[in-house]
């Protein structure tokens, strides 16, 4: 083969190695319309109006390259609330030694959290979550479980220290602790505040050291 001949190929080569990298960016840029545009419709419409479709279209992309990312719109949701919600506003708990400063700093963020703009998009999924199996189960596995067995381990600590009773039910705890808040985003009958949260702190520990 002649020097000449080989050039095209060389050129070709070339070319589609430039289109693929040029391809990435651009990926990335469709994963994060597809999770923009999911957040924004089921703030609109609900969780049971939302649509693979309206997704797609409101993302500029197509149904195969959401079905290729993600089974299925719950999915997709999920994704989407926790992308933005934990990566803008984590919600670690610190360890200051005492149990109750723990959970109260880390409690003020997840107020902060459920009164700012996600609160209402929680609101949203935990509707969701009444009438979609697969939103249910995602919720659950991907939201609710991690954050309760870090809250547990926070309580352990403070089991180890004495500070609280060995015996005590961990995960009726946790609801005491964390219950009044939401119930307060759901119904809305009274604003959910940090004077909330310290009231709700001081008196489930109160009871529980009182004993």
């Amino acid at each position: 083969m002649s020097q000449d001949s080989q050039i095209p190929l060389v050129i070709a080569a070339s070319t589609n190695n430039s289109v693929r990298r040029r391809g990435r960016p651009r990926s990335e840029r469709i994963h994060q319309a597809i999770l923009q545009a999911a957040l924004a419709i089921v703030q609109e419409v609900g969780f049971s109006e939302l649509t693979i479709e309206g997704i797609a279209a409101r993302a500029g992309t197509s149904k195969l390259a959401i079905y290729r990312r993600w089974p299925t719109k719950a999915a997709v949701v999920m994704e989407a609330f926790l992308d933005q919600a934990t990566s803008k506003l984590p919600l670690p708990f610190p360890d200051t030694g005492s149990v109750v400063d723990d959970f109260r700093r880390q409690m003020r963020s997840v107020v902060k959290l459920l009164t700012g703009p996600y609160g209402k998009l929680l609101s949203t999924l935990l509707g969701g979550i009444q009438i979609d199996g697969q939103l249910a189960e995602a919720f659950r596995s991907r939201w609710l479980e991690p954050r309760r067995m870090e809250t547990k381990r926070a309580l352990q600590r403070g089991i180890d220290r004495g500070e609280l009773p060995p015996e005590i039910d961990l995960d009726a705890l946790v609801d005491a602790l964390y219950g009044p808040l939401y119930f307060r985003l759901l119904f809305g009958h009274q604003r959910l505040t940090t004077k909330l949260l310290d009231c709700v702190v001081e008196m489930v520990f109160d009871g529980l050291t009182s004993k």
